[in-house]
């Protein structure tokens, strides 16, 4: 297994607080319950949030009246989900490692994958990580799992390229950008230790390559934020009613579009356990 300490110190410290409530993340958070949401019939389901953060996912499925278990690979982000649930929709948190859970066999209806396949930059164990939720989860059960572009760093700055933000004339980070674009390794540069932890990012041919090899059949793939997180003040018109309704009116008409796929920073995957598995 590879060494994940700088993903591990990523969360611990807190990377997670606060990122899906405003700007771009607040877009990624509202369309990945909009995704997950299409597959949720009824209430009382047994739902596995793996690498799940401070639990926000883990959260809104409680409060939908699904059984839900938080596993996290950092401790401090699970005691903060714990002092933060909303105690009358509680749902289980733990300690663990994707690769390695502590759960039984054939026992989820649905596992979500929101951060792992990204963090695990060993196709190796992005694999064990897939076979652990193959493993815990019932035949017929689903998989929603979340993969960042391999072009997200790429076109976010050439987004404010010339508009005092120049990361592409700056050698360390097109150095970076130039490794994601060749192998889809995301390393992050010392001198940038606000960027994300070390990560890999896929294409979505890659990403459904490895879900569909794990045992699972692909029952959709969607771009997350799609191509309106380039609209120069996106937090402001996303507040506005009138405002969100275009922007969501023009990623559900480009959600499943293949060639636009990559330059949305997130997308999805969801896909089914075999019944002969």
């Amino acid at each position: 297994m590879e060494n994940i300490s700088q993903v591990y110190e990523f969360y611990n410290n807190g990377a997670e607080i606060d990122r899906l409530e405003h700007g771009l993340g607040a877009v990624e958070f509202y369309r990945s319950k909009e995704i997950i949401s299409r597959y949720l019939n009824g209430s009382n389901l047994t739902i596995y949030d793996i690498g799940g953060g401070i639990g926000k996912y883990s959260q809104k499925l409680a409060e939908l009246g699904h059984n839900v278990t938080l596993v996290e690979l950092a401790p401090n982000a699970v005691e903060y989900s714990k002092l933060h649930m909303n105690p009358e929709f509680p749902y289980k948190a733990e300690v663990g490692d994707a690769r390695k859970l502590d759960l039984p066999d054939d026992s989820a209806d649905v596992v979500l994958l929101m951060g792992p396949l990204y963090h695990l930059q060993s196709e190796a164990d992005r694999r064990l990580a897939l076979n652990e939720a193959n493993r815990v989860l019932k035949k017929g059960g689903l998989i929603f799992a979340a993969g960042i572009s391999k072009f997200s760093s790429t076109t976010w700055a050439l987004s404010v390229y010339g508009n005092g933000c120049d990361y592409i004339d700056d050698d360390i980070y097109f150095n970076m950008i130039n490794r994601e674009l060749s192998t889809g390794e995301h390393i992050r540069p010392e001198k940038y230790p606000f960027f994300i932890a070390n990560a890999y990012f896929h294409t979505i041919d890659k990403l459904r390559n490895e879900i569909s090899e794990s045992g699972f059949t692909i029952k959709e793939s969607a771009a997350v934020e799609g191509c309106v997180w380039i609209t120069p003040k996106l937090e402001e018109k996303w507040t506005n009613a009138h405002s969100r309704k275009r922007l969501l009116d023009i990623i559900h008409a480009t959600e499943h579009e293949e060639t636009l796929m990559g330059i949305s920073p997130h997308i999805i995957v969801v896909a089914e356990k075999g019944i002969n598995a």
